[in-house]
């Protein structure tokens, strides 16, 4: 649902909950009171120290080497060993890949001050210094991983989240989400609980604070030249990255975060199941849980949403909600967008200009918004009260607020006098009445897709937040009918209808958007409806009542009983259930049809394009609305011989 700073519970509580279950701040809790007697480690013995030195291991002083009482000395070969080490057993083997495995144990290092868990596998590395590794890590061919100084992983920095100018500013910590991020990057009307939240990040990054590194057990830390100051969790993947600094990982088996292949982060926090690879690059920024950065793509003084991907492409100063997908080479700088589920296409670019003062402008996108190709978006603008809404292939908008859901804004079909050479031709409601095919399918892939687990996100499109904006949207569209006139004006604009933003309407365009509007609404409240008959039937109460206000109390009913109340007046419960039987048929032979486009456009350009694609009849989101239309149709019939 839309992230409501009014309706959520105050930010400073969530970090309150943070420091009390923070796997980062147990983790280091356990490493603080860490030595030789709490891990039932002893000095060595002579003998070993003899089998040490022939096995080429040499130490500035080996009454600072502890082992654990079954330590076996002809697991460490090649080392060297300043300050205070903790070495355990070593007497399992470690799985490097599919099918390769290594007997554990420590050879060729140089340790200082570190911690080497039992069955652990470090190996080829330059040094390790100020470290906890845990049990049964691997740590092969790196150059440096060390702990420098005293650290806070990342932790407490504050990053200005929607604005690339102070004003915004948003401090970190490692379990922070968009919920908590949006309350606190945005509503600078109510800044109360601002001190609150601050302090509690405080206090979370001052329990966060170090002066050692930790590797958790279970990790694999491997050909990366540069680790410096980062808490690397549990089944972590590390693969050839580039480097790693002042940093954060969470990470569990079932959830392992993945680093690799050339990818730099820098003063970052990256959460569970998170991807960043193929020389990406994301600094002081918070990847959310499952969310990625690759191909190039670089992450910049942003919060990432769970789900979301860079790729390519470039996001700074940017708070970005879940399910936000980068493509290719696009743009994104001061957003605020955490209800995300959108798109960033190729060559977009979402911040084009400044006002040429100072970088000090921004961007409201709404749910669900698409920036097709080669767009070009300048500040400041407002798209939040469109949700769905796109901006078409290669269209710069000017500076605007948009009020018009589900809407497409084009570049002009045609000139008008009187019409400004910079606007562009705004169709309301356009995805609803030629596209209803990507919203079923957006509603469908996301909860698919989702790997989120501490997030939770509703994924129903048509719900009470969507559908009031779609009747403030019509109210506005029929606000320039006179009563008992027609209609003789061609085109609209701001002057006429303020919720157009900066382009203009023709007269076809607001009938079909009232149209658009209209089916959507009705069919959200006819849905609601056959919830209300079905309620009724179960607790063996009277189906027939179910349009009385404060029948049923619920307030998700309640809005929908209004609905049916204002939108289909005089008509009884039979005759609504028949209507919702008939609109849905509708929306699936729209569905259908809306897909079929792509079917009679291909065959006419590509020769074989009927073989090498699915036709719409067969596609799984087709099917399956006509599969539920079918459901529907029998229980209504079912229902309609009950009341």
């Amino acid at each position: 649902m839309p992230l409501d700073a009014k309706a959520a519970a105050p930010p400073a509580e969530a970090v309150r909950l943070a420091i009390r279950d923070s796997e980062l701040l147990k983790g280091l809790a356990a490493r603080r009171g860490l030595t030789p007697q709490s891990r039932n480690l002893r000095p060595l013995t002579p003998e070993e120290i003899a089998a040490l030195k022939a096995q080429h291991n040499a130490a500035e002083d080996w009454t600072q080497v502890w082992v654990a009482r079954d330590f076996n000395a002809h697991k460490v070969v090649g080392c060297y060993f300043c300050g205070q080490v903790l070495l355990g057993v070593y007497s399992q083997q470690v799985t490097l890949g599919p099918s390769l495995k290594v007997g554990s144990g420590v050879y060729n290092c140089t340790l200082n001050n570190v911690s080497v868990g039992d069955n652990a596998y470090l190996a080829n590395t330059a040094l390790i210094a100020n470290y906890h590794v845990g049990p049964g890590a691997v740590v092969q061919g790196c150059g440096r991983i060390a702990c420098l100084s005293e650290t806070k992983f990342g932790n407490g920095q504050k990053v200005s989240l929607g604005l690339e100018i102070p004003g915004r500013d948003t401090a970190f910590y490692a379990e922070i989400n968009v919920a908590v991020a949006a309350q606190v990057a945005a509503y600078r009307q109510t800044t109360a609980f601002l001190p609150a939240y601050e302090k509690a990040v405080a206090d979370y990054a001052a329990l966060a604070t170090a002066g050692f590194g930790v590797i958790e057990a279970e990790a694999m830390v491997q050909n990366t030249p540069r680790i410096l100051n980062t808490f690397i969790g549990a089944a972590a993947v590390i693969d050839a990255a580039g480097s790693i600094e002042e940093a954060t990982i969470l990470s569990s088996p079932d959830e392992p975060a993945l680093i690799s292949t050339g990818a730099c982060i820098k003063n970052a926090i990256v959460q569970w199941g998170c991807r960043v690879e193929t020389h990406a690059i994301v600094e002081q920024s918070v990847c959310c849980e499952h969310s990625s950065v690759e191909n190039h793509g670089r992450l910049t003084r942003s919060l990432l949403g769970p789900n979301s991907v860079v790729s390519s492409g470039e996001c700074l100063h940017s708070l970005v909600g879940p399910f936000v997908g980068f493509h290719h080479q696009s743009l994104l700088v001061a957003a605020y967008w955490p209800e995300g589920k959108g798109t960033v296409a190729y060559g977009a670019n979402v911040g084009a200009e400044h006002t040429g003062k100072q970088p000090d402008q921004e961007i409201w996108p709404g749910e669900g918004q698409f920036f097709a190709l080669g767009a070009n978006v300048r500040f400041p603008a407002d798209y939040s009260k469109a949700p769905y809404s796109v901006i078409g292939l290669g269209v710069s908008t000017p500076p605007q607020r948009v009020e018009m859901p589900f809407s497409l804004i084009r570049p002009p079909s045609q000139r008008f006098e009187g019409v400004a050479p910079a606007y562009n031709e705004i169709q309301p409601g356009w995805v609803l009445s030629e596209n209803i095919y990507v919203v079923r399918r957006n509603e469908r892939k996301y909860a698919i897709r989702n790997k989120a687990r501490r997030a939770h996100y509703d994924f129903e499109i048509f719900r009470p937040e969507i559908v009031d904006l779609m009747l403030r949207a019509r109210a506005s569209l029929r606000s320039v009918e006179a009563p008992g006139e027609a209609q003789t004006r061609e085109f609209y604009t701001d002057r006429h209808i303020p919720a157009l933003g900066r382009n203009f309407m023709k007269e076809r365009a607001r009938l079909e958007g009232i149209a658009a509007y209209t089916f959507y609404i009705r069919m959200y409240a006819l849905k609601g409806l056959l919830f209300g008959v079905k309620f009724c039937l179960q607790q063996k109460r009277d189906a027939g009542r179910v349009l009385e206000a404060g029948y049923i109390v619920d307030s998700r009913y309640e809005h929908e009983r209004a609905l049916l109340v204002s939108e289909f007046p005089g008509k009884n419960v039979k005759d609504l259930l028949q209507e919702l039987v008939a609109a849905h048929e509708k929306m699936a032979a729209d569905m259908l049809l809306a897909k079929e486009k792509d079917d009679f456009r291909g065959v006419r350009i590509v020769p074989d394009y009927m073989m090498v694609h699915v036709p719409a009849k067969d596609d799984p989101f087709v099917r399956v609305t006509q599969h539920e239309t079918g459901e529907l149709e029998a229980e209504v019939a079912e229902l309609l011989r009950q009341l």
